[in-house]
């Protein structure tokens, strides 16, 4: 996967995000919205990860293919 199209796929997974946080305006989400909010967060911030990996190596002159998706529990981990 290349940039534009972890570029492309965050911009899917956010704008569903933001579709399903705005269906539910004033109102709680079901346990299943927000299972796949979460399931959301959890996917967005891999790719996130992924293209920060992929445009750190591309400036330290490596190869952005070798990057690769990193586990949930790992980048869930990070901190802030």
């Amino acid at each position: 996967m290349d940039d534009q199209e972890i570029v492309a796929q965050i911009g899917e997974l956010a704008a569903e995000e933001q579709r399903l946080e705005e269906a539910h305006v004033g109102e709680g989400l079901t346990d299943d919205e927000r299972a796949r909010k979460r399931e959301l967060e959890i996917t967005l911030d891999r790719l996130w990860d992924m293209l920060r990996q992929r445009r750190a190596k591309r400036s330290a002159g490596q190869d952005p293919d070798d990057a690769h998706e990193r586990p949930a529990g790992t980048v869930e981990g990070y901190l802030q």
